[in-house]
């Protein structure tokens, strides 16, 4: 009887432990990562997290990614985009992943709505969207 006390209580710590540390990691990480399987979804986000979007790019082709013009104040971008190209290293041409950043800077519901294109050929249908609803509370 006492062994299976001891034993349970032991399994209870561990579990409390278990349950505080991912509590912990999920408040700490202060940030949403979003890939292209998020296209069309709605997301909810808190206050000052960072919305982290990465997306295939190329952009020796002369394409990126960037945020259709609009005026709220909810979404900030922070920072500016960075590429990760794939494959091997100082492989020219390659393509990677393009990641922007987003903070959330205050309460609402906006449209993060991204064009893939080149900047230059202003009347050109972009080559690629990216659209998520972002609630932020």
């Amino acid at each position: 009887m006492l062994l299976l006390q001891r034993t349970l209580c032991v399994s209870v710590t561990i579990a409390a432990s278990l349950v505080l540390v991912l509590a912990a990691g999920c408040g700490s990480s202060g940030q949403v990562e979003l890939t292209a399987a998020d296209d069309g979804r709605q997301i909810e986000i808190a206050k000052g997290q960072t919305l982290v979007v990465s997306l295939e790019s190329n952009p020796s082709t002369g394409y990126s990614w960037e945020r259709a013009p609009v005026e709220d104040m909810i979404l900030q971008q922070a920072g500016e985009p960075e590429f990760r190209q794939g494959g091997r290293p100082g492989l020219v041409g390659a393509p990677g992943q393009q990641i922007l950043r987003f903070q959330a800077a205050a309460t609402g519901t906006t449209k993060l709505d991204l064009v893939y294109h080149r900047p230059w050929e202003q009347d050109a249908k972009p080559e690629g969207t990216f659209s998520v609803t972002v609630v932020v509370r």
